[in-house]
């Protein structure tokens, strides 16, 4: 039996594992959202573990990205965006199409995630408070309010330090949730093996799947933020080894959360040919095997990715303006304050307009993929110039990474353009 003294010291040496975790966490938060969750979801009911391939590639690319722009910005001190500026010939249109991409997909995306947040709330509000159901817009819309201005004024105290120990408890609390629905309902073992082979599903919706599928796990706004989150964690050259470290161990959490809702997804809705429409049947399935328990412990995970997601989405567009400008985030200036203003304010049509918010959700991740081949090929441009990386050469691994990365992406964007065009 383990000591007192001994359990207190392992518990605080598992906080402080948690809480070192580096600026890998920020990419966790902007990839494990309600947009990946819903994907999951969506994609695990509807099509069992057949997408589970997309899922391993996104990741292992994501992995390979985070790790390049991370090196860019150790050796050459320079974030993204100012970097494509000051070296590129056309890199001023590059970066300015970048933050317009961006910043489009992931307000687009913030709207999703502030409806299913404040939907998953009404919904655990409904099953105690019976009268509430004919008041479910006003519920919502009053709860979406209240979520985005507790954001925002979070926002104004503006620490690097603050944001990532937010991040680390919301994201930790998402994990544990999902790992734990996953006692109570697995797919079958050859399902997972027969996901691993290359398919795409031959109907309505699956290419559109695909497409929103790359769009959440290969978000590219992580890598073209990685830079300043880097830099806001105090790194410099001397961490290119935990820069490293932090780059895998971000790909591969992604992998094994967003891998483990898909799997509950999959046991929960998938054999019983249930399909998910609407934010309550994320949960309602898990009742029958794991009891009432299930709607809370499912709804509390999905509700701790979504909040995990307004941070990242909110700082996105600041991040990558004042990226652009010098290089550096004041938190304090008023332009940051101003941006992250009409954020929330774009936020909050979804709920005022009573979208469906897993439809929106969707759509959003979609939109994400059609800038990632612009800013994959931006840093492979950043990387073969000597004149930028003086003595510092990278290895032909992470060369053929980023080229099949590139290509990828492009195949994606493709499957998407074709799914946007069947959809409208």
């Amino acid at each position: 039996m383990l000591k007192t003294e001994d359990k207190t010291s392992l518990i605080k040496r598992i906080i402080a594992i948690v809480l070192g975790f580096g600026p890998g966490i920020f990419a966790i938060g902007y990839t494990i959202g309600t947009g990946s969750v819903t994907s999951m979801i969506v994609a695990g009911s509807k099509f069992n573990m057949q997408l589970l391939w997309v899922l391993l590639l996104s990741c292992f690319f994501s992995g390979v990205l985070m790790f390049a722009y991370g090196n860019y910005a150790l050796i050459t001190g320079e974030t993204a965006l100012y970097g494509f500026k000051k070296h590129l010939k056309f890199g001023k249109v590059l970066a300015i199409l970048i933050i317009v991409g961006i910043t489009f997909g992931q307000w687009n995306s913030l709207m999703g995630i502030l409806g299913i947040s404040s939907n998953i709330i009404f919904e655990i509000l409904a099953v105690n408070f019976d009268g509430l159901s004919a008041f479910k817009y006003e519920t919502v819309l009053i709860t979406a309010i209240i979520i985005i201005v507790t954001f925002y004024l979070l926002m104004l105290v503006g620490k690097y330090t603050f944001f990532e120990k937010i991040l680390v408890i919301f994201v930790t609390l998402m994990g544990l949730s999902f790992l734990f629905s996953l006692f109570f309902v697995q797919p079958l073992s050859i399902d997972v093996v027969k996901g691993l082979i290359p398919t795409i599903p031959d109907v309505p919706g699956g290419k559109m799947l695909v497409a929103a599928f790359v769009g959440t796990t290969m978000a590219a706004a992580t890598f073209l933020s990685r830079p300043l989150f880097v830099k806001g964690k105090g790194w410099t050259i001397e961490n290119l080894n935990q820069q490293k470290r932090d780059s895998i161990t971000a790909a591969v959490l992604i992998f094994v959360i967003s891998g483990t809702i898909m799997a509950v997804a999959a046991g929960a809705l998938y054999y019983q040919g249930k399909e998910v429409t609407h934010v309550l049947d994320m949960a309602n399935t898990l009742e029958p095997v794991a009891g009432k328990w299930a709607v809370t412990i499912f709804f509390f995970g999905a509700l701790s990715a979504g909040l995990s997601s307004i941070f990242p989405c909110l700082l996105i567009a600041p991040l990558l303006i004042a990226d652009y400008q010098s290089g550096k985030l004041d938190t304090n200036s008023r332009q940051f304050r101003i941006i992250t203003a009409i954020a929330c304010l774009v936020a909050l049509i979804g709920p005022a307009f009573g979208a469906n918010p897993i439809e929106v959700q969707i759509l959003s991740q979609v939109f994400n993929v059609f800038v990632l081949p612009i800013v994959i090929l931006g840093i492979i441009l950043m990387l073969k110039s000597k004149k930028v990386m003086k003595d510092y050469k990278t290895s032909l691994g992470v060369y053929i990474g980023m080229f099949a990365a590139l290509f990828f992406s492009l195949v994606i964007s493709y499957n998407g353009i074709v799914a946007l065009l069947n959809y409208f």
